[in-house]
C-alpha cells in the first residue's frame, strides 16, 4: 500500500495535470487582465476608444494564443435544399434541410442544417442556432427521436425558429482526425501556424457560414440570430458571437474552462488539462500556458466582453464543479465595464444567484441548475424567457 501510495504522489508530482481543484479554500489569488487597459497602459474610458482600439486588440489576443486566426475568404457559398420542406410537428412548424457548401482554390465542405419554422409566428421570426457537438439523433429532422438537448417543439411553440448543424461537418472531434474537415480541404495553410484556427475555430466559422445563410432565407430574422452552445460548443458558441457581430446573442451552457469560466481561478478543468486531454480544440500557442494561467494575456471575462452590446447567457449545473460555476459568474461581473461603456447598467447581483434561481435581465442571464453536466428542456425554457427579454 505504501508503494501504490508513493507511485501515486509521483504521479501528481509529475503529471499535476491529473490533480484539479474542487475546493474554494485553494483557489489561488489572481488579478484579471484589465479589460478597459491596451497593452500600451492607456486607459479605455467611452465606447467610441473600445471600438477603435480596445476591441481590436483583445480580439487579435485570443486569435494569437487561445483559439487561432478566424479567416473570411472562400470564393463562393452555395445553399440548396437538400430535402423537401413540408409540414411538420402537427403542421405548426415548416422543416427545411439545407446544405451550405463553400468552395476555395477548387475544394468545398458542406455543411447541413436542420431548420424548423413555426408556422402561426409572423414572419420573419428570430432563430435559435444550435452548435450540435453531440450525437446527430440529438437534432433529428424526422422527430422520431426527441431530446431535451434539442427541445424543437418547445422552441417551435415559443414562436422561434431553431435550427442546428453538426460539428463533424467542419471538424471531427478527434485529435487524430480533427484537419480533415475545412482544415485541409480548405485552409490548409492554418495547419502550419502556431496561432492557426483548429477545431472549435472551424466549428464557430461554420456557424458563420450557417448565418450567411439565414440572410437569405425570408422566414427568418438574420437581425435575430440567438447562437447556442453547450460545453466544447459553448466555448464556440462564445467566440462565434465575440468573432461575428452578426449574432444577435450568445447562450454558453456548461462551458467551463476556455469557455465563460475564468482559468485564473484553477479551479476544476485547467488549461493544462484541456490542452492535454483535447489538443485540437485551441491553437499550438496555447500549450505554453499549461499551468501558467496567470501567463496569459487575457481571461474568459475578455472574451464575454468581445460580445458587448449584445446579451449573454451562461449557465452551470450543481454537480458540475468542472465547469467552475462561480468562476462563471465572476466572468459575467467582470466583463460588465464593457458593457457600461454602451450605458448597460450591471444586472446581475454580487453574489451568484442560488441553485434554480435563474437572473435574467434584457442582457445578461445567468442560471446555475441542479443536475449534471448537460443541456436540458428547463435551460432551454431560461433560454426562451430571456429571448423574449431583448
Amino acid at each position: 500500500m505504501k508503494r501504490i501510495a508513493l507511485f501515486c504522489i509521483l504521479l501528481i508530482t509529475r503529471y499535476p495535470v491529473l490533480a484539479q481543484n474542487y475546493d474554494e479554500a485553494k483557489v489561488p489569488h489572481y488579478t484579471l487582465p484589465d479589460v478597459l487597459k491596451t497593452t500600451s497602459g492607456k486607459t479605455i474610458r467611452n465606447e467610441e476608444k473600445w471600438e477603435k482600439l480596445r476591441r481590436p486588440e483583445v480580439l487579435k489576443l485570443f486569435e494569437d494564443h487561445v483559439y487561432g486566426q478566424m479567416l473570411t475568404d472562400y470564393d463562393s457559398i452555395r445553399y440548396a435544399l437538400t430535402e423537401d420542406d413540408g409540414p411538420e410537428m402537427d403542421g405548426k412548424a415548416v422543416l427545411k434541410q439545407i446544405g451550405v457548401t463553400v468552395f476555395r482554390k477548387g475544394n468545398s465542405v458542406q455543411i447541413n442544417v436542420v431548420l424548423f419554422v413555426p408556422t402561426q409566428a409572423k414572419k420573419p421570426v428570430p432563430v435559435f442556432l444550435l452548435i450540435n457537438n453531440r450525437g446527430k439523433e440529438n437534432t433529428d429532422p424526422t422527430r422520431a427521436k426527441k431530446s431535451e438537448f434539442w427541445p424543437a417543439e418547445m422552441v417551435i411553440d415559443s414562436g422561434f425558429a431553431i435550427a442546428a448543424f453538426h460539428v463533424s461537418d467542419l471538424a471531427p472531434d478527434n485529435k487524430d482526425t480533427y484537419m480533415t474537415g475545412i482544415l485541409q480541404k480548405l485552409y490548409p495553410e492554418q495547419l502550419k501556424k502556431d496561432n492557426g484556427m483548429k477545431a472549435i475555430g472551424a466549428w464557430a466559422w461554420g456557424a458563420s457560414r450557417v448565418m450567411d445563410y439565414f440572410e437569405t432565407d425570408r422566414d427568418i430574422d438574420a437581425k435575430k440570430v440567438i447562437v447556442v452552445g453547450h460545453s466544447r460548443g459553448g466555448k464556440t458558441s462564445l467566440w462565434a458571437a465575440a468573432q461575428d457581430r452578426r449574432f444577435a446573442a450568445c447562450i454558453t451552457n456548461c462551458s467551463g474552462n476556455t469557455g465563460a469560466a475564468l482559468a485564473r481561478r484553477q479551479f476544476g478543468e485547467r488549461i493544462s488539462r484541456i490542452n492535454a486531454t483535447f489538443p485540437h480544440w485551441f491553437n499550438n500557442n496555447y500549450k505554453k500556458y499549461n499551468d501558467k494561467e496567470n501567463a496569459l494575456p487575457v481571461d474568459q471575462h475578455m472574451l464575454i466582453a468581445l460580445i458587448a452590446p449584445r446579451p449573454v447567457y451562461a449557465t452551470n449545473a450543481s454537480k458540475d464543479l468542472w465547469a467552475d460555476p462561480k468562476g462563471t459568474f465572476l466572468a459575467l461581473k467582470a466583463a460588465e465595464p464593457v458593457y457600461a461603456l454602451y450605458k448597460i447598467k450591471p444586472e446581475l447581483p454580487k453574489d451568484p444567484p442560488g441553485i434554480g434561481k435563474p437572473v435574467i435581465g434584457p442582457h445578461f442571464g445567468y442560471h446555475n441548475r441542479e443536475g449534471e453536466h448537460n443541456m436540458t428542456a428547463y435551460d432551454w425554457g431560461n433560454f426562451i424567457r430571456f429571448a423574449k427579454r431583448f
